[in-house]
């Protein structure tokens, strides 16, 4: 299944990726990139940018700053993710404290939800 995109969005995606949060840095460098599933950074799909995508597993993974805890932060987050599981994807999401203090219990969670999508 192709995704829909804004091809408007690749460019601030290829921008996003070189400005990553060191949150996102560490998921990536640390978890994603070795993982044996492959995962996409910054890839857009319809009129937004997931953080992190796997194909196989239609997951999404979102790393939220302090700007997702306001309520229209929430709202947003709430709408983006409602469009997103509309294609079949799934979303979760962690904060930068989560990845920060709980770095181990990200990767096993993100692991059991890979393997749980693939069966």
């Amino acid at each position: 299944m192709s995704l829909d995109y804004n091809k408007k969005n690749i460019i601030l995606a290829k921008n996003l990726r070189k400005r990553a949060t060191p949150q996102e840095n560490h998921l990536w460098y640390d978890f994603l990139s070795k993982y044996e599933i492959r995962f996409q950074r910054q890839k857009a799909i319809d009129n937004f940018i997931a953080d992190f995508y796997c194909h196989k597993a239609k997951l999404i993974i979102e790393i939220d700053g302090s700007q997702h805890r306001t309520e229209k932060g929430q709202e947003k987050d709430e709408f983006r993710t409602s469009i997103l599981e509309g294609y079949g994807l799934k979303v979760i999401r962690f904060t930068n404290r989560q990845i920060d203090n709980y770095f181990d219990a990200a990767c096993k969670y993100i692991d059991s939800v890979v393997k749980d999508s693939i069966k």
